[in-house]
Order: structure tokens, then sequence, then C-alpha cells
């Protein structure tokens, strides 16, 4: 079984979005299919962190295609003299520049779905090498989204060379939740949503990482049917938990991993910390944030009193990140306040399972999130301002730690979230 899959993030590339498609590509071998991962030239492409380390991971036998691309990112950092690619198509970006907002309405009206559509010609003409240069003979594609121009080469392969074509959604399309920042005009709206339905139409199976997502998907065309979309989430590698759980005995550290900004509304959680912590002095509570923490949120642990509990740490690689999960009391996640967030399931959430803490989640009650931490036993989610019961939930940590510092849960019941069974799920669609 041959399988092509063509992904803009891999190695160098680091951050979430090169974990589902490495980690497949990773344990396919294993059931008997073969890959090639057609790529951007890391020289040529615009990631937003870079992670070395990740392509020790790529497995031996797996033939690797790096190509040229054509995208404004170049021209994006001569403009406005910034090195830093922006998250999610220049939604990041401040709203009080008018420069910023320019280049915002550039992106969401002449870059359709996305500014990296630039990199598709360059994919076609390098499968067209493959398939009718070298005689190369696929079973099937895997294209991988973000960014959802990625799924127009799928759509392009599977009317040139009829492929059978599994398309990996790995967020919402249209529904993302910055797409309304963007300034769309009606025509660019029409256009992105029917690239959205002729993908979904089109592909024989549609990958999504949430129930949620699936549902949104489903809404987009009376033509879709339920059996083509399969949930098969993120989840964790046992290969990165091999070092044992070491919380630390002398502080009840409070850790998160990756991005956090204002978005995610921690204020409430934040307050009841602080109280916690002036309740209990007897108690070293400390906070740890592990990567980039925006300067709104920075500034809200300033306002509650806690500069002096919390360690900062820039990003830092895969590997390493793990083993901050693995050097905490509990673990803090958060879902960002947006539209459609209760289909939001952060890959690292199951990592966060792996390392068997307790998690606190801020974010919707009820969600794909709150509902798999309940089904794992290992928490809950607390809405945004529910200061109260987040300050009960811990004072009952505090008093748990003083008397035992390792708050270390039993055997999680999330074995079948391992990237191994994951991919089994996988290679099932790849054969059907």
């Amino acid at each position: 079984m041959r399988l092509l899959v063509i992904t803009y993030y891999w190695p160098p590339s680091g951050g979430a979005g090169v974990q589902r498609t490495l980690k497949f590509v990773k344990h396919l071998p294993g059931f008997g299919v073969e890959c090639t991962v057609l790529t951007v030239d890391p020289e040529q492409g615009a990631y937003p962190v870079l992670d070395e380390s990740l392509a020790a991971e790529i497995p031996a036998g797996v033939r690797v295609i790096r190509t040229s691309t054509s995208e404004p990112f170049g021209s994006y950092k001569k403009l406005t003299g910034r090195q830093q690619i922006p998250y999610g198509g220049f939604a990041n970006e401040s709203k009080t520049s008018l420069q910023q907002q320019f280049f915002k309405f550039v992106r969401g009206n002449l870059f359709i779905p996305d500014p990296r559509r630039g990199w598709n010609a360059h994919v076609l003409r390098a499968v067209a090498n493959l398939i009718d240069q070298e005689g190369e003979i696929f079973d099937a594609v895997l294209t991988s989204s973000p960014p959802h121009s990625t799924q127009l080469i799928g759509l392009a392969l599977k009317q040139r060379y009829g492929l059978r074509w599994l398309a990996d959604m790995r967020d919402p399309w249209t529904d993302i939740y910055y797409t309304k920042e963007l300034n769309k005009t009606q025509l660019a709206r029409w256009l992105d949503a029917r690239y959205e339905r002729q993908v979904l139409e089109q592909a024989d199976e549609v990958l999504v990482t949430s129930p949620d997502t699936k549902r949104l998907f489903l809404g987009k065309s009376p033509a879709l049917a339920a059996g083509k979309f399969h949930v098969i989430p993120n989840g964790y590698d046992d290969s990165d938990f091999r070092e044992p759980s070491a919380p630390p005995p002398h502080a009840l550290l409070i850790t998160h991993t990756g991005t956090i900004s204002e978005t995610y509304h921690i204020e409430q959680f934040l307050r009841a910390c602080a109280e916690c912590a002036r309740r209990h002095p007897e108690v070293p509570l400390r906070l740890r944030f592990v990567g980039h923490v925006s300067a709104g949120v920075q500034q809200q642990l300033a306002a509650a009193g806690l500069t002096d509990r919390t360690e900062l740490i820039p990003f830092v690689p895969h590997d390493e990140s793990v083993r901050y999960l693995l050097r905490a009391t509990v673990l803090l996640m958060a879902i960002p306040d947006v539209d459609h967030n209760f289909g939001i399931l952060p890959g690292k959430v199951f990592e966060y399972l792996a390392a068997n803490k307790p998690i606190i989640c801020i974010g919707p009650v009820g969600s794909d999130a709150d509902n798999l931490l309940q089904e794992c036993g290992a928490g809950h989610s607390y809405a945004y301002d529910a200061y109260d019961t987040m300050l009960e939930y811990l004072e009952e940590l505090t008093r748990q730690w003083q008397q035992n510092a390792n708050l270390d849960l039993p055997a999680l019941n999330h074995t079948m979230y391992s990237r191994r069974a994951l991919t089994q799920q996988l290679v099932k669609l790849i054969v059907k």
C-alpha cells in the first residue's frame, strides 16, 4: 500500500500543526503503508516556529520531497519591517494599525483561501513528475490542512488522476474563528465557501479532529453523507513519555504549555489562584507558562499579583515541552473564547492526558474538550467567569497537596488516543 502525503507543515517546522501528520507518517510503515511526503522547502516556506528535533521522528524509509513555493510573506516582512510570520493568515496582528488592517483585507480578499496557495502549483508539478515521468503509483493521497489551500491540491489530483483522496482537516475552514477579522467582501466569502464545498463533496473521505467540527462540515452541503466523515482526534505518542513523572516536592506547580493570549480569558482563573495563595500562605502555589504568552496575559498576571509566583519560559522543542508536563503538579489548558469553540480539541490535551496529571480546563462546559476530560477521568472545564468553582477546586487541590505533593492520577483511560491506535484507524480508511 503506497500513500502520497501532502502537508505544508513538516520538520523543521515546529508547533502544533506539524504533529498530526508527522505522527501518522511515523506509525504508518508499521501497518504496511509506504509513505512519500511532499512538503515545502524550509528555506522558502513560512513557519511561525522551528523545531529541529522533530526530524528524528521521520522513519528512515520515508521519501520526503521538498518543493519551491510562491508566497507573499517575504514582501510582507519587507513592507512591515517585521520578522515574525503572522499566525492565522495575519489574523493575530493588531487591530489598531491601519497598515495591519490593510494587510488583513488583502489577505482575506486576494489570497483565497489563504496566502500559501502559491505553493500549490509547485506541488502539482512535483506530483506530475512522480506519476508521469517516474512512473510512481500511489494507492491514495492524503492532504493535510491548514493551510486549507492544500486541499485544493487534493481536489486537482482527484480530477486529474482519479486517486483515492483523504482530506485531513485539522481545523474548520470558513468557520475558523479569525475569518471575521479579515474583512472579506461578499464575493470573497462566496468563493471561499465554494472551494470548501467542492473539497468536502469530492474527497473520498474527510478526516476531522472533533465531533463538533464534523457537525460544522456536514452542514455545508445537502449532498454530503455522514459516512464519509471520520473523527480521528489528535493523540499522544507513547515514545514521548518514557521519562518518569517528577512533580516538584516543594511547590504546587500549575503548568500551561503552548501559546496563550487574552482570547483565552483566564483572568478569573488567575484571580482564583491569587486568592487561594492568600488563603493558604503555607502552600507555595506556582504557575509556569511554557511557550508564547501575550503581553496582555502578562499584564493580567501582574494585575492579579502573581508575577513573583510565575515562571515564563519561551518556546522549547517538543520533547522538552513534554518534560515540563511531567514536572508539573497540575496542568492548565484553556480554550479560546471564539465562535465554534465547542469543537476545539487542542492536540496538547492528549499529551496532558498521557502525563497523568489533574487537568484544569478554562472554556465552555459541555464542549468536546470537556467531554474528553470527563470521559478519561482527568478533569473538567470551568466557564470563563466561574471564579467561585475555580477557587473551590484550587482549595481542594491545596488540601490534597498538603497530604501528598504528588497529585498524579491513577492510570487514565486514554490508550485509545495513542498515536499508533489512531493511525490504525487511518489505515482502515486508506484501504477501504
